[in-house]
């Protein structure tokens, strides 16, 4: 006897049996428009003063209306990937709007000050109270505090993750990577108080931006170290032993290969390094103080920075100085986002794709 007869027939699936019927494109912008609009009767019915009430019991509607229509429509299995999905949209909408909201109201309240003059003069002679200063002399001192933390940063932290990545084993690895994991969690006032009771109290140095400059170094090397030694894992072994069967050194092909290669998104993390400690107040004013002058010598005396200088106008408490430290903040938005600009800028363009064409 034939063993086909025996053989079970078996029936194909169709897209049918597994997800049933299919909500339209639309629905879920419906859905959502239907959960503002309940959430803003309900918190106006019930007395709710914080629109932010409104907004949560919007996303809840929201969350629990894409759920209980997908699993009417489409059954449990597609609900449950509907239910994900509306909350990783309720969660990026939570995160976006704060940022949203921070930016438009630092435009609004700095962009009547920030002309030609806000950003080429300083507050030398300019009495705190009347119109007029601007923030050249802290523009100069960031760059200049900045500029020197990523000189001093940016060598230390490639050559410590050259060095857990490619020569790193054993003890002493394990506990380079230890302190660098605790760097990474230390809190910006203790790098300057670190800095402060060494180079200033003990060592006898003065207060100045090269002060500031060391403890923002600290707060940026294990950021470095942690996205140069991930870049560095990423570049193929493949051309590793490719170059040491050619006989060429390890350190060789360390500086001629897999640095090379790995440089987009080494040059990516330094970047997002510097922008990280762009807006640091904390060691600043501790080593650097403040000063309404221009001190294009980091070295000595005292020099101001962005961030103290925003701290420093508007502890003077008028509506002048106010209105300073809000274009002053609307300046250093500016320039982080810049800075970030510039990482994706050359990210993109070092990518592989890009690099082969």
């Amino acid at each position: 006897m034939s063993t086909d007869a025996t053989r079970p027939a078996t029936t194909p699936l169709t897209s049918q049996s597994l997800t049933g019927g299919r909500l339209p494109g639309w629905a879920p912008a419906a859905t959502a428009v239907t959960a503002v609009a309940l959430g803003c009767a309900i918190g106006a019915g019930a007395g709710l003063s914080s629109r932010i009430q409104w907004g949560l019991i919007a996303a809840l509607l929201f969350v629990a209306g894409s759920y209980a229509l997908a699993a009417k429509v489409e059954g449990t299995r597609q609900a449950k990937d509907r239910l994900a999905t509306s909350l990783v949209w309720v969660c990026f909408v939570l995160a976006v709007i704060p940022l949203v909201s921070l930016t438009a109201y630092t435009i609004r309240k700095g962009a009547g000050v920030v002309d030609a003059t806000f950003l080429t003069h300083s507050m030398n002679g300019v009495i705190s109270s009347e119109p007029g200063g601007g923030i050249y002399h802290a523009i100069l001192g960031t760059l200049e505090q900045v500029g020197l933390a990523t000189l001093i940063a940016a060598p230390i932290g490639l050559l410590t993750a050259v060095y857990l990545v490619e020569y790193g084993r054993g003890r002493l690895a394990k506990a380079v990577t230890f302190f660098v994991d605790v760097m990474t969690g230390v809190p910006s006032i203790v790098a300057g108080l670190f800095v402060l009771s060494f180079w200033i109290i003990i060592l006898g140095f003065s207060f100045s931006g090269f002060a500031g400059s060391m403890a923002l170094s600290i707060l940026m090397m294990p950021v470095v170290v942690r996205s140069t030694e991930e870049m560095l894992k990423l570049v193929p072994g493949e051309l590793r032993e490719a170059s040491y069967a050619l006989g060429v050194p390890k350190w060789k092909t360390i500086v001629r290969i897999v640095i090379p290669t790995a440089i987009g998104g080494i040059t990516t993390g330094i970047m997002l390094a510097v922008a990280r400690i762009t807006g640091e107040t904390a060691p600043v004013l501790l080593l650097c103080f403040t000063t309404d002058v221009i001190n294009t010598n980091p070295f000595q005396d005292a020099q101001e920075s962005l961030p103290l200088y925003i701290w420093h106008q508007y502890s003077l408490g008028n509506d002048q100085t106010y209105a300073r430290a809000w274009g002053a903040a609307l300046v250093l938005i500016a320039i982080v986002m810049g800075l970030n600009l510039i990482a994706r800028g050359i990210a993109r363009w070092r990518s592989p794709s890009q690099r082969a064409h």
